[in-house]
């Protein structure tokens, strides 16, 4: 009888939906970078080398923004500040710590690409694409140093 209030009425609910799958991913991601930040303190003090170190502080440093930002787009999507908790433990060793890391950067790519594909909001997107080009890049510096000390 009134089809189009109810198509406007799903597509809302639909609306609705994806933007709670958002914030719960954002949410997500937060304490991913917040986990990642303390794994990567206590990396850096394993490392063997000077050379070693300063690139995982660089990488931690990478991830300090990202948290930044994740945290600043879940305050402004919910007024709220997001619950922060480390998802995992960082390994004790250093090579299971840079293995731990590097399997966690290959994963966090995709996650992060998923939410800059979920959402139109072109800012979201773009931060949620380049944390996914860093993130790849960690990678690669985490299986370099995996190989070279294993």
């Amino acid at each position: 009888m009134y089809p189009y209030i109810y198509n406007y009425a799903n597509l809302n609910r639909q609306s609705s939906i994806q933007s709670d799958k958002l914030i719960r991913d954002i949410e997500k991601a937060i304490s991913g970078q917040y986990s990642a930040i303390q794994c990567y303190a206590k990396l850096a003090k394993m490392a063997p080398t000077d050379k070693q170190r300063v690139k995982i502080l660089e990488i931690r440093d990478d991830e300090i923004k990202h948290y930044q930002r994740f945290t600043q787009i879940y305050v402004n999507l919910t007024g709220m500040q997001p619950n922060v908790k480390i998802i995992e433990k960082c390994p004790n060793t250093y090579v299971k710590g840079l293995e731990y890391a590097l399997k966690d950067e290959q994963e966090t790519v995709d996650f992060y690409l998923d939410i800059a594909e979920e959402t139109n909001n072109p800012y979201i997107k773009d931060v949620f694409r380049r944390a996914a080009a860093d993130e790849q890049n960690h990678a690669v510096w985490f299986l370099y140093y995996f190989i070279k000390n294993k």
